[in-house]
């Protein structure tokens, strides 16, 4: 079978990758990940009836307190990407046990208008990351979890042009 998988055995999800004036990128360490492949691009499910990029604001205002009117637009790639859950997350993962084979994505990248003063992790009641840096984006997928790496390499080939 070639093409596009099947969406709806997808769960929804937006991501959020934010450069800053230097071109770097913000990641962040999952509290819940053991090491060593626990950073990624602020990232969640979109909700019944909200838009990909509203979703996609929202977890980047939840998992790191920066608000929408900190950053400005730089653009977005408009297919859904997709990654499966591996045989040994399908047991345990909540997505996984609600029938969905995988996570479908929508990308967006934004620039940076704020400080670092903004960054604030604790902004929401569920802390997903316990530390953040600014990073090279192109140093970012080799530190993702194997199996959303595909997904993450997209995207820096895709971004590539807003480092610059």
């Amino acid at each position: 079978m070639t093409g596009q998988p099947d969406l709806s055995r997808y769960r929804p999800n937006a991501g959020a990758v934010l450069f800053n004036a230097e071109g770097k990128v913000w990641i962040g360490r999952r509290a819940d990940t053991p090491p060593p492949w626990q950073w990624q691009f602020p990232q969640g499910g979109i909700d019944p009836g909200e838009s990909p990029e509203a979703a996609g604001l929202r977890e980047l205002y939840e998992e790191t307190g920066i608000p929408a009117d900190k950053v400005e637009p730089l653009g977005t790639i408009e297919d859904w990407l997709t990654y499966d859950f591996p045989p040994e997350v399908r047991d345990h993962h909540k997505h996984a046990k609600r029938g969905n084979l995988g996570q479908r994505q929508r990308w967006f990248a934004y620039r940076f208008l704020g400080s670092d003063a903004d960054v604030d992790l604790e902004c929401h009641g569920e802390v997903e990351f316990d530390a953040w840096r600014w990073e090279d984006l192109a140093a970012v997928p080799p530190l993702i979890i194997p199996w959303k790496r595909p997904v993450y390499n997209v995207v820096a080939r895709e971004f590539a042009r807003f480092a610059d």
